[in-house]
């Protein structure tokens, strides 16, 4: 089992930046495949970035967040963290961390998928 406790949100003016973290505990973080999710308002939850879950490996990303957001991770650290840059209104929103042991180096991008989940971290960028 693992624990991820997402961290860094904040309000942000638009055009601005942020960069989230999620800390891993509770078990190794090698071999776990991790992501982020968001959900807005009124909306169901969606996949912004997954990770697999090599050091360096691969990675995906939302159309709406691709070239403005990076995901990383120090697997030394069971640490994982998404870099958000040029933020817009649309990008409001509570924002997830999840988890999920793979044996394989696949990027996981549907939220059934994961396995373990933080709390969230709510993110509101001002226009």
């Amino acid at each position: 089992q693992v624990q991820l406790v997402e961290s860094g949100g904040g309000l942000v003016q638009a055009g601005g930046s942020l960069r989230l973290s999620c800390a891993a505990s509770g078990s190794p973080f090698s071999n776990y495949a991790a992501g982020w999710f968001r959900q807005a308002p009124g909306k169901g939850r969606e996949f912004v970035s997954g990770i697999s879950w090599w050091f360096g490996g691969r990675t995906s990303y939302a159309d709406s967040v691709k070239g403005r957001f990076t995901i990383s991770r120090d697997n030394a650290k069971s640490m994982v963290y998404l870099q958000m840059n040029s933020l817009n209104s649309e990008d409001t929103a509570v924002y997830f961390c999840a988890a999920k042991k793979i044996l394989s180096n696949a990027v996981l991008t549907t939220e059934n998928e994961y396995d373990y989940w933080g709390q969230g971290t709510q993110v509101t960028v001002s226009s």
